[in-house]
């Protein structure tokens, strides 16, 4: 089967073969995360389970970083590429690979040396500090890593190849499952083991991308080569993918609230019972980003040639996908939820029933965060940072932070689980504000006269 090219004109079935690929990889990329929650959970216990789920957040937001580069960058080398520049296009995505790469060694080196106060910081327990360190160190140590797996998840999408960036994805995730087994399950070494498949995992999905965007076999138009220093290129990519930056932040700021209120009004149990929640939620949200990570770079590219009844296509389609997706997902997620919650927590009753319950009402939010989340990926791919970094901001920084704190002083504890319902419906009138109002800008929505102009 040919690889789909940015400049054709998709249909629903095209459009489908374009992002399925990156829909598997980000489903993928979830479910091996869940696998080392499974092991540590069921072979290492409770309290290490807990402490893994309290200092994930923190890497993700340093990992982010890739995804804040990856995303950023792909929207301004595509719209290049849209342009009639290639050449351009690939001094600029070369230097984003290589600042990634300078970024996230120095990155990693700082955070390793200051853990031990972000840990405590977070709410590490005196029990839970030791899991937490040599967990969060391992991962940290891998992190430049992480975030060029996140960047090529992106750039293969650009290049026209994600077949072969779901393959990579596949063969990290396999690694990563292997290693958990043997290094978990059979030869016990618990959070170890787990870190240590993780970050394994992680160097397949970086390594080779990058082997294959600097090798002769590279058929694509997007290479690996010299770069021309452009800080201009390199701060539009930054504040065109700054809104996964912030959203990555964000979420993990949320989930810190949500420990610290878990752990004042359920103990332990409820921090283990929102680190289930979290890791099965990111299997539904990763079906949303996937496919906004698979559109956005033909956004960018048709942004690029001015081709707005392409744009028009691509807008109407994707808000018709997150209607029928989100259906499917909280349908999926109510039926689920206590056949999961036995998965990873059966060992302890009152847990498992903690878990159940919290995944029942929380879940009810994957009704509305589907739109929100393309929305915020549709103005990155639009190089418009500002209006996808609000969006991301306010839907989880805001709404959410506030929820998670309010509700559960106002009408009790349980309604913690509800916080995530109200912050996406808040979001969800936001970003249809934001969709309809910059439609004049970008003529994504052109009027009917204008429409029929340019059918030939």
């Amino acid at each position: 089967m040919k690889n789909v090219s940015l400049d054709q004109h998709f249909s629903f079935r095209l459009l489908l073969r374009a992002v399925i690929p990156s829909i598997l990889m980000m489903i993928f990329t979830s479910i091996y995360s869940i696998v080392d929650g499974l092991f540590v959970s069921n072979f290492a216990g409770k309290l290490p389970f807990a402490s893994i789920n309290l200092i994930f957040p923190f890497v993700m937001v340093v990992g982010a970083i890739g995804f804040m580069m990856g995303t950023g960058g792909t929207a301004l080398v595509c719209k290049v590429r849209g342009e009639g520049d290639p050449v351009r296009a690939n001094k600029v995505f070369s230097l984003v690979v290589y600042a990634t790469i300078a970024i996230g060694i120095a990155v990693s080196t700082v955070c390793i040396i200051a853990f031990k106060p972000i840990a405590i910081a977070m709410g590490a327990t005196e029990e839970m500090l030791p899991y937490c360190l040599v967990y969060g160190r391992i991962l940290l140590a891998g992190v430049t890593l992480f975030m060029l797996q996140n960047l090529f998840q992106s750039f293969l999408m650009a290049a026209e190849r994600p077949r072969f960036g779901l393959w990579i994805t596949i063969a990290a995730g396999v690694m990563n499952m292997v290693l958990d087994a043997l290094l978990v399950g059979i030869f016990k070494l618990g959070i170890v083991g787990a870190a240590a498949a993780t970050v394994s995992a992680e160097a397949v999905g970086a390594l080779i991308p990058l082997f294959y965007f600097i090798s002769k076999r590279n058929k694509s138009w997007l290479r690996l080569g010299r770069p021309q220093m452009d800080f201009k290129a390199l701060g539009k990519t930054m504040w065109n993918g700054s809104s996964e930056l912030v959203a990555n932040i964000a979420m993990s700021l949320v989930s810190i609230a949500y420990n610290k209120q878990l752990m004042v009004y359920y103990g332990e149990n409820g921090v283990a019972a929102y680190g289930v929640i979290m890791y099965v939620g990111f299997v539904f949200v990763a079906i949303f980003i996937g496919y906004s990570m698979g559109v956005a770079p033909i956004v960018s590219f048709n942004y690029g040639a001015n081709n707005k009844k392409e744009l028009n296509n691509l807008v109407v389609k994707s808000l018709i996908f997150m209607l029928f997706a989100s259906i499917a997902m909280v349908g999926s997620a109510e039926l689920l939820a206590d056949l999961v919650a036995q998965w990873f927590t059966g060992y302890d009753a009152s847990l498992k029933e903690l878990t159940s319950m919290g995944m029942r009402v929380f879940f009810l939010g994957y009704a509305f965060c589907g739109y929100s989340i393309f929305v915020s990926s549709f103005f990155t791919a639009l190089n418009n940072g500002t209006i996808s970094a609000i969006s991301s901001v306010s839907r989880s920084l805001v709404f959410e932070l506030a929820s998670v704190i309010v509700l559960p002083l106002i009408l009790g504890p349980e309604w913690i689980f509800a916080s995530y319902i109200v912050s996406e419906v808040l979001s969800l009138i936001e970003n249809a504000i934001f969709l309809f109002c910059f439609n004049k800008k970008y003529g994504y929505f052109p009027t009917k006269e204008k429409t029929n102009a340019t059918v030939r």
